[in-house]
């Protein structure tokens, strides 16, 4: 008990400052629609077969009683057990976790945390799943019509006269397709189009993350080393494709390139050296470094080494000017920390390192799980192309765009998904040639939940939350409000949402929704969110 105590106090001495905004905006989300909630009566829409309920409400009108209820409910649990923290992720339940099994980690990187230490253990899927209660609670199934567990249920028929007239409305384009599928027992609820390969836009990031899961494993880290050149004073600075290093100066859970600048430097002063040449070494990845789509702000060109994603803004996440050659700028900036330590450097350049070259210090990145987290939160294009790279690696493949594209795919077979109709050419979903299927994307939410597949969990509890957290912060501000989490997808003329929903009942349901040749990007969105939170009312 004073082990699992120790672990869990510096999480919950955060919990003050932690909870109250979040606490803040649960009530300003919930107070309104509670006031609707104490106003609306009336009947349900036609078409769902379902016993009499007392008192009932219209869809819209039961999603935001719901979700308010929920929300309520869940501040107040979440008050008692914080603390929260930027992602919804409970710190205090992850470092019971971490206490429950401290060796869970793993480093695969080559070297330690800094020179002459261990990285800090990374709590594994399974006791972090047992700790939010993973170990003993099951996911209710959705009833079919004449079910003992609900008589009535949601026939196929009340299923489609819902969300049919949805995805029919002229904001989505001239072409949709959809999949609703129960979690429990992977049972297609709703179909339309489910093989048709459609441009999937973002939503591809569901697939580089069970990709890059199921190859790495959730506890792998990426690891940025500084190594000297025997009998020389060349010091190479080695990207090892950690996408979230990063030179802030509170670099917060991420890898530091200014640690690994003064680790460095304290292992060249040992051995009496106050001025080096400095090299930096990206030869990990193969190919093209830019995107088909060329210059962009939404990513930036594709490189083992870079800090802060080659953001020139100060930004964090969203489009934002990129440096031109993010690899020097990082070296550039590693340079200036040298010299703040006490360490002289030549003007850097590139070099590849030798095998006999020592390890003077290195950096690792938290674990997959959470890198994957941040990517599906915040639709991070440049975590996803690491990632997929990184997937290219595991397999033996070409670290480039076709390689990361071959490897993705070729996981995805060996975990027996369906990939007819699917096609691969980035990472990230910004290539036009992509193709996924709603069948393919409700598979791999469903396998993400497999109890047998708990390394995927990251999948799940990293998409947003309707009207809380990333991507999905400002959508569902009229229904639905956290019950449903999803990837979104916009590229011009396509809009997409996959992810997962609680319905009225508190059965987990998949869902995917792709279309095509939409002009009005905001109105297509809203007519998806309308779509998923009458689900959601089912």
């Amino acid at each position: 008990m004073r082990k699992l105590a120790a672990a869990v106090r510096p999480g919950l001495q955060r919990w003050t400052a932690a909870t109250k905004p979040q606490v803040t905006r649960l009530r300003q989300a919930v107070e309104p629609q509670l006031a609707r909630l104490t106003r609306a009566t009336g009947p349900r829409p036609a078409g769902l077969v379902r016993p009499p309920r007392p008192r009932t409400l219209r869809t819209w009108q039961y999603t935001a009683g719901a979700t308010t209820a929920g929300l309520a409910l869940a501040a107040g649990v979440a008050t008692a057990a914080g603390p929260w923290d930027a992602n919804g992720q409970r710190t205090a339940e992850r470092d019971r976790a971490a206490a429950l099994q401290r060796p869970g980690g793993a480093d695969h990187g080559t070297g330690s945390g800094t020179a002459g230490s261990d990285p800090g253990a990374a709590p594994s899927a399974g006791p972090v799943l047992t700790g939010l209660g993973g170990g003993t609670d099951t996911v209710k199934s959705a009833p079919t019509a004449g079910s003992t567990q609900n008589p009535a249920g949601i026939s196929p028929a009340a299923l489609k006269g819902v969300l049919g007239p949805l995805l029919d409305a002229p904001e989505l384009g001239s072409t949709r397709t959809a999949v609703v599928l129960d979690v429990a027992t992977g049972k297609r609820l709703y179909a339309e189009g489910a093989d048709t390969g459609m441009t999937p836009a973002s939503t591809t990031k569901i697939a580089t993350a069970v990709a890059a899961l199921s190859a790495l494993g959730p506890d792998h880290r990426f690891t940025t080393r500084a190594v000297l050149e025997p009998g020389t004073r060349q010091v190479v600075l080695i990207g090892g494709g950690d996408p979230t290093l990063t030179a802030r100066r509170d670099p917060g859970d991420w890898a530091s390139l200014r640690t690994l600048a003064t680790e460095t430097a304290k292992s060249l002063t040992a051995r009496g050296i106050e001025q080096i040449t400095l090299s930096y070494d990206t030869s990990l990845y193969t190919g093209p470094d830019l995107h088909p789509i060329g210059v962009n702000e939404n990513l930036a060109r594709v490189s083992p080494l870079m800090a802060d994603e080659a953001r020139t803004d100060g930004s964090t996440s969203g489009p934002a000017p990129r440096a031109a050659d993010p690899a020097a700028e990082a070296a550039q900036k590693f340079a200036g920390f040298l010299a703040d330590a006490g360490v002289k450097t030549s003007d850097p350049g590139t070099a590849k390192a030798s095998r006999r070259a020592g390890t003077l210090a290195t950096v690792t990145s938290p674990p997959l799980s959470a890198v994957v987290e941040r990517m599906l939160t915040y639709s991070d294009n440049d975590i996803a192309e690491a990632l997929a790279r990184q997937t290219a690696l595991a397999g033996g493949r070409p670290a480039g765009f076709d390689g990361g594209a071959a490897a993705v795919e070729a996981r995805l077979t060996r975990l027996g998904l369906p990939m007819t109709g699917a096609s691969f050419h980035d990472g990230s979903g910004l290539n036009r040639d992509d193709r996924l299927t709603a069948d393919l994307l409700t598979a791999l939410l469903a396998k993400a939940a497999d109890a047998d597949q708990p390394g995927l969990r990251a999948v799940l509890t990293g998409l947003p939350v309707a009207h809380f957290t990333g991507t999905l912060t400002s959508r569902y501000t009229d229904g639905a409000a956290g019950v449903v989490r999803a990837k979104t997808g916009t590229l011009t003329g396509v809009n997409t949402l996959a992810g997962t929903l609680v319905d009225r009942d508190g059965r987990l349901l998949a869902f995917a929704f792709l279309t095509s040749d939409t002009t009005n990007p905001h109105e297509a969105q809203a007519a998806l969110d309308r779509t998923a939170t009458a689900l959601a009312g089912l």
